[in-house]
């Protein structure tokens, strides 16, 4: 029997590891990201074009690299960052395993300018699919330029896998963040089709966190510090009254690094019990520094998961430090056991009694008494009197004359106090209900063959889904106007998706006067819902849209009907008069798809009177 295990060739080796370092250009970004930070930059640029389809390049301004290491960089398993197996377990550096480079050169052309300070020319390599184009010397700044062209182009199934150019922007711009939050001291840029998204200045933790995030974004913060043996806390958590109904703006750092940790989240989420709204999830950028040898970080391939050594002492010291900053800057109610000096007794009171008022009380005093009686007999001292009222007789001036003249009453007519038995009857019609609520959730309603249950909030959001769809494709939907804009702030990655979905949402009823970088000015809103809910609904559209973002324009159209529906339409719990019981089931009914909500599931369901009579068999 021949042997049939044999070794990969070098470019299929790396093809595979593509697969696990790379699902997507914001992947590319994130490793080229973190090689800039390990090479000590102080300046980064990001150019992006087709949302790194067709370019990703990042320039920066750290050491660079000799011609020897430029040609070794692109090798599988080549690194500087470690040389033993131990060094695993003290890493202070972003990239270890020697992957990036040969990963990325696998599946795109990739061209590398770089030099570093003590050379006077540079080095620009070209590789394409894993194979060395050309070597040859160049002009170029100290640093490195790394052009990562066509990715996926020898792969044409994971380039059919990719989504649209909006998704694809949106994660780069969430990679792009995480690894710009992590290192406020180095410049970061983001440019996409010529177009600068990010311009961020050297800053501290907080003001990075408002550069990305929008200038009102700063009073929103109360900050967390918390210094022990275990780990060292630092940053900030958002007031709860500004929980957002998404959990786009929480960010875990472990020694400068983006981590996704649900335990520690939940220990964040715990501190804020009893302070959030249903289905509300609270804001926190919360930078933790551990030691190097008390985390494995090499456990999940895009290394945004690690293992801590004692989770039990960090969840605890976390929820802790959360809620003393919470308690400490008056956000939450809090057991202060702190005497304060202030309202402590003097010395010099201690034995001094208190001083009783005098009170000087007429007892003799009558209110009841005549003026006239009460001077003949207390002399007029302390007299009691009383105010003659204004003249009121001449409001009365003018009708004396009138009451005197002689009234024909017979020419008066009398309404009828006859009792109508129509007027009645109606009556009688109008307050026998059709309908009634069963524990505010449910519609009942009687039929021919039994009894119709219908839940509220699915009918509801039925009968505004199709509404909204028709004003969104047929028709435009009535807008009121507001006395005084309305001003909503929102960060820039929200605002972009608003700039998508504007012209769709002006379908509706909204009208936008101004979408600024981090703020959008609305003067009009639907008929159908009132100025306190907008920015509610508005938050819980673009979570929507962020958790299922639509690849073309139908499936946009459909999504936005469905958020805002479901957002508009009434709650379990509401409850609704019989006008308005009738008025969900009569619109219900007039639906082309009665029976199942936008999200496919049921609407009502029927009992018919021979499964009633089985119940009292």
């Amino acid at each position: 029997m021949s042997n049939v295990i044999q070794l990969l060739p070098d470019h299929v080796a790396n093809q595979i590891a593509a697969g696990e370092v790379v699902q997507r250009p914001a992947s590319v970004i994130k490793e080229l990201l973190e090689n800039s930070i390990d090479a000590k930059a102080s300046r980064i640029q990001v150019i992006i074009k087709d949302a790194g389809k067709t370019l990703i390049q990042v320039i920066d301004d750290g050491m660079g690299m000799s011609l020897t290491d430029a040609r070794m960089s692109f090798e599988r398993h080549a690194t500087s960052k470690i040389k033993i197996a131990d060094d695993l377990f003290s890493l202070k550096t972003k990239g270890f395993r020697g992957e990036a480079l040969a990963s990325i050169a696998a599946i795109a052309h990739v061209e590398l300018k770089t030099r570093t300070g003590d050379d006077e020319v540079g080095t620009c390599l070209k590789v394409e699919g894993s194979e060395v184009v050309s070597q040859d010397a160049c002009v170029t700044p100290k640093g490195t330029c790394l052009s990562v062209k066509n990715l996926f182009y020898n792969i044409p199934a994971r380039r059919n896998f990719l989504k649209s150019d909006n998704v694809e922007t949106r994660h780069i711009i969430d990679e792009f963040q995480r690894v710009a939050l992590a290192h406020p001291d180095i410049s970061f840029s983001l440019t996409h089709n010529g177009n600068e998204l990010f311009q961020l200045p050297l800053a501290n933790f907080r003001q990075r966190i408002t550069n990305i995030l929008g200038g009102k974004t700063n009073e929103k913060l109360v900050p967390v510090e918390e210094d022990t043996e275990i780990v060292k806390i630092s940053g900030f958590v958002g007031k709860p009254e500004f929980a957002k109904k998404s959990r786009g703006e929480q960010f875990f750092f472990v020694n400068n690094r983006f981590i996704k940790s649900p335990y520690l989240n939940h220990a964040v989420v715990a501190s804020f019990e009893g302070l959030l709204k249903d289905k509300s999830y609270p804001s926190y950028f919360l930078y933790l520094e551990v030691d190097p040898k008390s985390i494995d970080i090499n456990i999940h391939p895009t290394k945004t998961e690690i293992k801590f050594d004692d989770e039990h002492a960090l969840y605890a010291i976390l929820k802790s430090s959360i809620k003393h900053s919470l308690g400490q800057f008056n956000v939450a109610p809090i057991l202060d056991f702190e005497r304060d000096s202030e309202l402590d007794t003097p010395y010099d009171y201690k034995d001094k009694e208190a001083d009783v008022p005098q009170v000087e009380v007429d007892r003799n005093f009558n209110p009841f008494q005549s003026e006239n009686n009460y001077k003949a007999q207390f002399g007029g001292a302390n007299t009691y009197r009383k105010e003659k009222p204004a003249e009121w007789e001449s409001l009365y001036s003018g009708m004396q004359a009138e009451t005197d003249e002689q009234v024909d009453l017979k020419q008066i007519e009398f309404e009828s106090e006859e009792v109508t038995g129509n007027l009645f009857g109606a009556k009688e019609e109008q307050s026998e209900k059709s309908t009634f609520q069963v524990q505010k959730k449910y519609i009942v309603s009687t039929l021919k063959s039994g009894i119709l249950v219908i839940d509220q909030h699915r009918a509801h959001t039925r009968v505004l889904y199709e509404e909204l769809l028709k004003n969104i494709t047929v028709s435009s939907a009535v807008s009121q106007q507001l006395l005084f804009p309305l001003r909503l702030q929102f960060n820039h990655q929200e605002v972009e998706m608003l700039r998508e979905i504007k012209e769709s949402l002006e379908q509706t009823g909204f009208i936008f006067s101004e979408i600024k970088k981090d703020e959008v000015e609305i003067t009009g809103i639907p008929t159908l819902i009132s100025e306190s809910e907008v920015e509610i609904l508005l938050e819980q559209l673009l979570a929507d849209f962020e958790k299922d973002v639509p690849n073309n324009g139908f499936s946009q159209t459909d999504l936005l009907a469905k958020s805002l529906a479901n957002s508009m339409a009434v709650r379990s719990g509401t409850l609704l008069n019989s006008a308005e019981q009738q008025h969900i089931v009569n619109r219900l009914f007039a639906c082309k798809e009665p029976a199942l909500s936008p999200f496919n599931k049921t609407v009502f369901t029927t009992l018919s009177v021979d499964e009633l009579d089985k119940k009292f068999a």
